[in-house]
């Protein structure tokens, strides 16, 4: 394989992992998952206070649909311009 062939598949592997990655951190699967083990946590911490415990998965919820606004936000403000 020549060393330009050996380049490209190099590049070709980590865009699978980037994308990947990205693919996971945006997935339901991650968030419901997060949700559960904060759920829990905060059951053993609270010793059983649903309601509390119930706030503080709808607040990790809400904060993650409220993040890809965000992150356009800060893409087109902050990053574009240093680029």
């Amino acid at each position: 394989m020549s060393d330009l062939e050996e380049r490209v598949r190099i590049i070709e592997e980590r865009n699978h992992r980037v994308e990947s990655d990205k693919a996971w951190e945006i997935s339901w699967t991650r968030r419901i998952l997060i949700s559960v083990v904060t759920c829990i946590a905060a059951l053993v911490l609270l010793h059983g206070n649903l309601w509390e415990t119930a706030v503080a998965v709808l607040g990790y919820l809400l904060s993650t649909f409220s993040m890809p606004i965000i992150k356009k936000m800060w893409v087109d403000s902050i990053y574009k311009r240093k680029t």
